[in-house]
């Protein structure tokens, strides 16, 4: 009786072996090989820097031709790096869809959502008569309420949330068998993001597509992937499933990444009878709506519903809450950025009702580092003159100001020799020290802090967490600090504020507040940000 021969094993649907890139002598990535099958969930996790979206890039083709990549990728056989761009357009949305990690910057800010969601409809021969019907339907298929309305919106009109669920339904419109999801929820709140991953999820399983998720986040990564890869400077350093890579790490990088202690604040040093640095006395902010031809204003919108709160000296106030909570208005408000009502008094002056020309000369007083330093940093300066800028009057001497340069550069934890390096020339846990230094120059009793650390990685966001408790205790600094991320905040912070809607839900000493919260949102804040934790 003849033997029958034995069926080949099927192909993965996404093979990449010994893929190596390099710039120059430089290897960004190092020979690294995995497998992704239909319908698996990847994580790749890793410092910045180490690789991650650099990876993606090359699969999809992307990457500048001043890099040179080697190795074989292979989607179902078929080889990508050896294909033609018209191949590899081809393949990009229809084979493999991607979600970048800033909706803001990947969506057209000039095309209305309407219009860039067509594009990728049109790409596939949907029928123009069917055009609207089919957008609307995969809006709503993201959650996304009123689809009719959002089609005319522009991206700038849409809060964080809504403009990465618009991603993801641009990414699903060709229908991919592999969607790449690069960071898709660094600069979101805790609720928002277990509501896009979550929404992820039921996608991959109603189109049985596959999954790659890059993020630095390992609570994510252990909570929604089945296997994971780390890398380490472009080398894979561990690999298998998740369950097994959390539960027994082998290498001593992984088992620091996986480290998410951050330690407690450093202690409050306060004087009982010294001045709160912010007296903040009923506080509000509104902004007009405005229609018709004249634009006239037809009603008000309320941002902050008037709130109350003292920061003493050294302490470090956290403002925590869901993205339209109020966070950032409140601290452009205390900074004297947009027009508030009520009184705000910074260290033992009323800055509400001063003029521009008035508060100028007290602006160093208060300073505000921003979440995005590559966009808040001039890319055209360098950071001598972007961090000597604002004591121009003060040190006009320009040998004495580069040695101010140079020392704040060096209590950040930077070279002096940085100051010579241009913005684009740094990883983004630099950009945000250059950040600092640009606003401790100014030699400020008060910072305000807005989301410094969302879109670092772990290893990153510690060292900056230590650095800002280092600072607080040898220059005497009050934070008001801004963030989503409640283990950073918990961390850094001794007392909390609890937003939402605009308005103080919850004000409690840190421990307290998690041990305690009064509230079911602060209590459903806290569940949030233990997501994967268990």
């Amino acid at each position: 009786m003849p033997l029958t021969p034995a069926a080949e094993p099927a192909l993965p649907l996404l093979d990449v072996h010994e893929l190596s890139i390099r710039s120059g002598a430089t290897r960004l990535v190092d020979q690294l090989s995995f497998r992704l099958e239909r319908g698996d969930t990847l994580g790749i996790v890793g410092e910045s820097g180490s690789g991650k979206s650099l990876t993606t890039l090359a699969i999809l083709g992307l990457l500048p031709q001043s890099l040179t990549v080697t190795g074989r990728v292979h989607l179902e056989g078929e080889s990508l790096l050896g294909s033609t761009p018209a191949r590899l357009r081809e393949i990009r949305g229809k084979r493999i869809g991607m979600i970048f990690q800033e909706p803001m910057t990947a969506l057209n800010p000039l095309h209305t959502v309407g219009r860039q969601l067509s594009e990728n409809l049109r790409l596939i021969g949907t029928d123009p008569g069917l055009m609207t019907p089919r957008m609307m339907a995969l809006l709503a298929e993201v959650n996304l309420p009123n689809p009719e309305s959002l089609l005319q919106r522009f991206p700038h009109q849409l809060s964080g949330g809504q403009r990465q669920r618009v991603m993801i339904a641009m990414a699903l419109a060709q229908q991919p068998d592999i969607l790449i999801a690069d960071e898709p929820t660094t600069a979101l709140d805790v609720t928002l993001q277990a509501q896009i991953l979550d929404l992820l999820m039921q996608l991959q399983r109603d189109r049985h597509m596959s999954l790659i998720l890059i993020s630095h986040d390992l609570n994510l990564i252990r909570h929604y992937t089945r296997n994971v890869l780390v890398l380490q400077r472009g080398r894979l350093v561990e690999e298998g499933t998740t369950r097994q890579v959390f539960a027994s790490p082998q290498a001593v990088y992984t088992r620091s990444l996986l480290n998410q202690n951050f330690g407690q604040a450093a202690k409050a040093i306060t004087r009982p009878d010294a001045l709160p640095i912010v007296d903040a006395q009923q506080v509000a902010v509104r902004f007009p709506l405005k229609s018709g031809f004249f634009n006239r204003t037809t009603g008000w919108f309320t941002a902050v519903q008037p709130l109350s709160f003292q920061l003493a000296a050294g302490e470090s106030l956290g403002v925590v809450g869901e993205s339209g909570s109020g966070k950032t208005t409140l601290a452009l408000a205390l900074a004297r950025l947009i027009a508030s009502e009520g009184t705000i008094i910074i260290n033992g002056t009323t800055v509400s009702g001063l003029s521009e020309r008035q508060i100028l000369p007290l602006r160093s007083q208060f300073q505000i580092v921003f979440q995005d330093p590559f966009g808040s940093l001039n890319p055209r300066m360098t950071l001598e003159d972007i961090i000597g800028e604002g004591v121009l009057k003060r040190i006009p001497a320009k040998a004495q100001r580069r040695a101010a340069v140079e020392a704040v550069l060096q209590k950040v934890e930077l070279p002096a020799k940085f100051a010579d390096r241009y913005p684009h020339e740094l990883s983004g846990g630099q950009r945000q020290r250059v950040a600092l230094a640009r606003a401790l120059i100014m030699s400020p009793r008060l910072l305000i802090l807005d989301e410094p650390t969302s879109a670092l990685d772990r290893t990153t966001q510690h060292a900056l967490v230590t650095l800002l408790r280092r600072l607080q205790v040898e220059e005497g600094l009050s934070y008001l600090f801004i963030s989503h991320d409640l283990a950073v905040v918990r961390a850094l912070c001794h007392r909390i504020l609890v937003m939402h809607q605009g308005s103080v839900v919850e004000l409690q000493e840190t421990e307290n507040l998690f041990t305690a919260p009064q509230q079911e949102y602060t209590r459903r804040l806290i569940e949030a940000s233990r997501v994967g934790q268990g």
